[in-house]
């Protein structure tokens, strides 16, 4: 079975320093469930399990029982070419996703040359009650969506989001502060007429004025537009 033989691998090559760090930084990952492989060792055997007949035999083998299969997982997606298969399985797989990590670390490439099948389960997506469903369908749109294939549209859809999960508003922020960089006019409004939550939107201005994207002027503006809780 291939699955048995993944998680082999997997064991193979744990780094017990590693999966300490991890253990740190995916809080809600499992104690258990963490075996610590490395990411650049997790890319490696996408590669070549992708290229496998059988792959498929392992990514209908859900729920995964360890982190790491969950991660290979998702680097495996994101090496998938054919795009209706990928987003098939991509759709099938966000329900058992339940970390930051694996949630951002899944970007299958084919989406850039799909976007209207993209857009369409991206809808869905968004409306999820599922945190990482919906931390994914964020990210998918900023990723892919604030480019030439923007509309003001998407930037209402994300500010109607209310939630209470830290991985969704932080995700939320994330993406409103990307759009201000790439889409400073078009997104600013957003912010001025006060579009989000109190959290998001400080959180939204605290990671803009991070970036190195955003001029040192509109810095000084998005600092006046600060909200106090």
């Amino acid at each position: 079975m291939i699955t048995d033989e993944i998680r082999s691998e997997l064991f193979r090559l744990q780094d017990p320093g590693y999966r300490d760090l991890q253990l740190k930084i995916v809080p809600t990952a499992d104690k258990e469930s963490v075996i610590g492989v490395r990411t650049p060792a997790l890319r490696q055997l996408a590669k070549e399990y992708v290229k496998r007949d059988d792959v498929s035999l392992f990514l209908n083998d859900l729920p995964h029982k360890y982190f790491d299969e969950n991660q290979l997982h998702a680097f495996i997606l994101s090496l998938m070419k054919d795009a209706e298969e990928c987003i098939k399985l991509v759709d099938k797989f966000l329900p058992f996703v339940d970390n930051w990590a694996t949630c951002d670390q899944m970007s299958p490439k084919v989406f850039k040359k799909h976007k209207d099948l993209l857009l369409k389960y991206v809808n869905v997506w968004i409306g999820s009650d599922h945190t990482y469903v919906k931390r994914f369908a964020i990210g998918m749109l900023m990723e892919h969506f604030l480019d030439e294939d923007f509309k003001t549209s998407y930037l209402t859809k994300v500010s109607k989001i209310r939630s209470d999960e830290y991985y969704v508003n932080m995700m939320v922020a994330w993406y409103f502060a990307t759009a201000l960089a790439k889409k400073y006019e078009e997104t600013l409004p957003y912010i001025e007429k006060q579009k989000l939550d109190i959290w998001t939107h400080n959180k939204t201005i605290q990671k803009a004025v991070e970036s190195y994207r955003i001029t040192p002027e509109q810095k000084e503006y998005l600092k006046t537009l600060k909200r106090k809780a």
